[in-house]
C-alpha cells in the first residue's frame, strides 16, 4: 500500500513497524461544540485508512484523544479554553459540556458509519502521563519555566517546520496578524507544555504539579495519550491538515526531544472542506451539522459518498448542489443493486479480478473515487447477479455505504408500496375465481389463478376459505 506521507512529500510504500499490529493514532475532537460536516470528512477518511489497512490484512490497535481541557482559542497559546468558552456560552460545568458534545460526536459518528477506535482517551484522565513527559523535557534541557508556565524551547531542534518549507516569518506565532505576543517565551515559536493559575485564573479545571497549580497544554495531550496505549513509536498520525501546523509539528518536536528517537513514521493529512466563501470553521458561527442535514431530508451515506467521490488530499467543495448529485448517485447505485436475485453462482474468477482493481484503487493512496468507480464496474460487469453481489458486500466493508441494506430496504419498500397499490385488485381476482369455481367454471378458476401466478401471488385455498400471498 502507497499513502502520501506528510513527512517526506512524497508517496511511500506502508511498511508497520511491526507486521502484526500497526499502531495508529488520530486525532480527536475538542468537545466543546458539535462537530461539523468539514471535522466529519477527515473522520470519515480516517475510517477508509483503518478499514483498508485491515481489509488489506492488518491488525490495527487506533487511538484517539478527547480534548476537554488545554485547547485555547488561538494556536499561540492565547485566549480562552475553548471548553470554559461552551461552558459560558451554555451556561453549564465544563464536564456537563465534554460528556454531551462527547456523546453528540459519536453519535455523529455513527450515523456516517465511522467506527469507534479501540482506545478513546479524554485528556482529563491523563494528567500524570503528560507531566511525566515535561518533567523529561526539562531534565533533558528541551524545555524552560518562565511567568509560571512550561515552554517548549523550539530553538533547541535542529529542524522545527518539519512538515513544510515556510519561512520562519510567515508562520511564526507572534508575529502574524491578530496574535498576542506572548513575552515569557525565549523564542516566539516556543510553545506551552503546561499553564499555571498565574495566567489563566478562570479556568476551571486544575491539578497540582511541580510547577504550581494548573493544566496541560493542548499538544502534550495527544503525546502523552499515543504513548500510553501505543508505546515509544508510532505508525501513522492522523488528522486534518489544519493541524500539520502547528499542533502535529509540536507533536514531533516534544515527543523525539524526550524519546531521544523518530516517533512517527507515516502522517496522514485529511484536506479541507470549503464553502463558496471558504473554510467551514465553528469559530465564524455558521456551520453545518450531520443532524442538520438530517433535518433537511439527506441521508447521512448521502454526504459519506460525496466525501468518497474525491481525494482525501484534495480540498472538497460544499455545496448543496454537489451534496444533491450525490444523493442522485447514492440512490440510482441503491436501485440498481436491489434488482439484483442471489444465488449461489459465484464466479470465483471474475469475483478475484473485480477484488483486484479495489485493492489497486485502496494501494494507491487511498483513491477512494476509484474505489467506487469499482463498485460501478462490479455492476456493469457481464456475470452473475451473485457475483455482483459478493464483490459489493466485500467493498463496502472499507466504503461502508450500507449499500446492501439500502438495497433490500428499497426492495421491501417497493413491494410494500405495490402490495398496498394491487391488494384490493388481488381480492377482487380471488372472489372472481372462488365464484367461478362455484359456477363450476374450472377453465375461468385456472385462468385467474395463473394470472396471479404471473404476477408472483400464490393461491392457497383452506377450509376457512381462499387466501394469498406474494412469493
Amino acid at each position: 500500500m502507497y499513502l502520501y506521507n506528510s513527512l517526506s512529500h512524497k508517496k511511500e510504500l506502508f511498511v508497520p513497524n511491526n507486521p502484526d499490529l500497526v499502531k495508529m493514532y488520530t486525532c480527536g475532537p475538542t468537545v466543546y461544540h458539535y462537530a461539523h460536516i468539514g471535522n466529519l470528512r477527515t473522520y470519515i477518511m480516517e475510517d477508509v485508512l483503518e478499514k483498508s489497512l485491515r481489509y488489506l490484512g492488518y491488525n490495527v490497535l487506533r487511538v484517539m484523544n478527547i480534548t476537554d481541557v488545554g485547547h485555547l482559542a488561538s494556536d499561540a497559546d492565547t485566549g480562552e479554553d475553548k471548553m470554559l468558552k461552551g461552558a459560558k456560552r451554555e451556561n453549564k460545568s465544563v464536564m456537563e459540556i465534554a460528556q454531551y458534545y462527547t456523546d453528540a460526536f459519536f453519535a455523529d459518528c455513527k450515523k456516517l458509519n465511522i467506527k469507534t477506535p479501540e482506545v478513546v482517551q479524554p485528556a482529563t484522565g491523563c494528567i500524570a502521563e503528560f507531566i511525566a513527559i515535561v518533567e523529561g523535557l526539562i531534565e533533558k534541557g528541551f524545555a524552560y519555566v518562565a511567568g509560571g508556565n512550561v515552554y517548549f524551547d523550539t530553538s533547541k531542534l535542529e529542524n522545527y517546520y518539519v512538515f513544510n518549507d515556510h519561512d520562519e516569518e510567515d508562520l511564526a506565532v507572534g508575529v502574524r496578524e491578530g496574535v498576542e505576543e506572548d513575552t515569557n517565551k525565549k523564542n516566539r515559536n516556543d510553545f506551552v507544555l503546561w499553564f499555571t493559575k498565574s495566567k489563566f485564573e478562570d479556568q476551571a479545571l486544575k491539578w497540582e504539579s511541580p510547577w504550581g497549580i494548573g493544566y496541560p497544554g493542548w499538544h502534550i495531550e495527544c503525546s502523552g495519550i499515543s504513548m500510553k496505549y501505543l508505546g515509544e513509536d508510532l505508525d501513522i498520525h492522523a488528522g486534518g491538515i489544519d493541524n500539520a501546523f502547528p499542533h502535529h509539528t509540536n507533536e514531533i518536536a516534544q515527543s523525539e526531544s524526550y524519546l531521544g528517537h523518530k516517533w512517527c513514521n507515516y502522517w496522514f493529512h485529511v484536506h479541507h472542506l470549503n464553502t463558496d466563501t471558504g473554510k467551514m470553521s465553528k469559530s465564524k458561527g455558521e456551520f453545518l451539522t450531520v443532524s442538520l442535514l438530517e433535518q433537511k431530508g439527506y441521508d447521512p451515506m448521502a454526504y459519506r459518498l460525496f466525501c468518497l467521490q474525491s481525494h482525501y488530499r484534495r480540498n472538497l467543495v460544499f455545496s448543496w448542489e454537489n451534496l444533491d448529485n450525490a444523493v442522485v448517485a447514492y440512490q440510482k447505485l441503491v436501485a440498481k443493486i436491489s434488482t439484483l436475485q442471489n444465488g449461489n453462482d459465484i464466479d470465483e474468477a471474475v469475483l478475484a479480478a473485480m477484488k483486484e482493481r479495489f485493492v489497486t484503487a485502496l494501494n494507491g493512496d487511498l483513491n477512494t473515487s476509484l474505489a467506487i468507480t469499482a463498485v460501478y464496474d462490479a455492476l456493469k460487469a457481464k456475470t452473475s447477479d451473485a457475483t455482483k453481489l459478493a464483490a459489493i458486500a466485500d467493498f463496502d466493508q472499507v466504503l461502508s455505504l450500507n449499500l446492501l441494506e439500502a438495497a433490500e430496504a428499497l426492495r421491501k419498500k417497493e413491494a410494500e408500496e405495490a402490495a398496498a397499490s394491487t391488494g384490493p385488485e388481488v381480492d377482487a381476482l380471488v372472489a372472481a375465481r372462488t365464484a367461478a369455481k362455484k359456477a363450476k367454471d374450472f377453465a375461468e378458476a385456472d385462468r385467474i389463478r395463473d394470472e396471479l401466478k404471473a404476477r408472483g401471488i400464490e393461491i392457497i385455498d383452506t377450509p376457512q376459505g381462499t387466501k394469498w400471498r406474494r412469493v
